[in-house]
């Protein structure tokens, strides 16, 4: 099992923690001093006063929606996922957007997103003079569904 540090920033910051046992993502919470609303259609910046380390190049951390929050109140983050690289130290913040029409409003310490670590393994890019052919070639949105 890998060790991944991280420090909380202020004092009233939540450890992140998984749910049960079988979770792939730890719980992000607000560090929020009172309620705050989203507007539908608006975005918010959400501080979590959390920090990590990851210990190595080839992981990087990964900020997911929660399911319940996005599809029963439409509150996910604005670039559907966020990545956090392997040199970053700095505190991790989780920008929402309200989807629907209704106002939501997040609590302090309400679980906002979840933080899946994963491995990225090490590739390089080389430029080519072409690309080896496939079945699909360029085919492509929706491209694989004329079956």
């Amino acid at each position: 099992m890998k060790e991944v540090k991280f420090v909380k920033l202020h004092p009233d910051a939540a450890v992140p923690k998984k749910a049960t046992s079988g979770s792939a993502g730890f719980d992000l919470r607000a560090l929020l001093s009172e309620p705050l609303t989203i507007e539908g259609g608006k975005t918010s910046l959400i501080k979590t006063g959390i920090a990590i380390a990851l210990p190595e190049k080839e992981l990087a951390a990964f900020i997911f929606a929660r399911s319940g929050l996005a599809s029963k109140h439409g509150i996910a983050p604005v670039n559907c996922v966020g990545v956090i690289d392997s040199d970053y130290r700095g505190e991790i913040m989780v920008p929402l957007i309200n989807h629907f029409d209704e106002p939501y409003t997040i609590q302090p310490g309400e679980r906002i997103a979840q933080l899946v670590i994963m491995p990225v393994p090490a590739v390089r890019l080389t430029e080519a003079e072409s690309l080896d052919e496939t079945d699909r070639g360029e085919g492509g949105f929706g491209s694989t569904g004329k079956q």
